[in-house]
């Protein structure tokens, strides 16, 4: 008899083991365990999503969000703003592992260079003609012009930008694989941070000069986005 550690079985079930454990990965969120958990935004701890409400507290209400209905105020530096739909602002999305935002775009604004740590992001134009492109972890760029109808994928924590490119007006909406999904976007993170990163690491980083780098902050300083 064979002995149990070298057992046909046994390397079977390491086998079973070793191919099922990648699959948690796919999910962005945790897999919920109930029907729904509406978010208790009063809650003092927050661990990957927020402590539920009482079912007793529970109302239709909660399930529904007229947010992304009306446009954003674009009379900014970028010429966009991003209306966001996530659980900060519905709470009925709570543990459910999606998201969505409404993206305007005065004539000639852009999306910024901007990451979503913890999603891809799926989108579909609504109106106007937007130039979509991300760039790989190998450099590599891939963009599309796109018009009112066309869809666009970006993969998680890819970084990239939205720039209209049409006559009028554009948005866009766009959903996520997280009820959170984050963004790093460019150049406020890197020149508008809380405190500011040193001028010499900006300076030597992008081999510009310090009035360079000065100028740039005092645009984005005061950018809200």
């Amino acid at each position: 008899m064979a002995s149990s550690s070298g057992s046909p079985y046994q390397l079977l079930f390491s086998l079973t083991v070793l191919l099922l454990l990648p699959l948690s990965s796919l999910s962005a969120d945790p897999d919920p365990l109930q029907d729904f958990c509406v978010a208790d935004r009063n809650a003092t701890i927050s661990v990957n999503g927020f402590p539920c409400k009482p079912i007793s507290q529970v109302t239709s209400e909660d399930f529904f969000f007229s947010g992304l209905m009306k446009e954003g105020n674009t009379s900014n530096i970028f010429g966009s703003t991003v209306t966001l739909g996530n659980v900060l602002e519905f709470p009925g999305l709570n543990t459910l592992g999606i998201s969505m935002n409404r993206v305007d775009f005065a004539p000639g604004g852009i999306n910024p260079p901007h990451s979503h740590p913890r999603a891809t992001e799926s989108g579909v134009v609504i109106q106007g003609k937007l130039l979509v492109g991300f760039v790989t972890t190998n450099n590599v760029y891939y963009s599309k012009v796109l018009s009112a109808g066309q869809m666009f994928v970006i993969p998680r924590g890819l970084v990239h930008f939205q720039r209209n490119v049409g006559e009028g007006k554009a948005f866009t909406l766009a959903a996520f694989n997280s009820h959170l999904p984050g963004a790093v976007v460019a150049p406020t993170t890197l020149f508008a941070s809380t405190p500011s990163i040193p001028n010499e690491v900006l300076t030597q980083t992008f081999q510009v000069e310090e009035e360079v780098i000065n100028s740039i902050k005092s645009k984005i300083g005061g950018t809200i986005y």
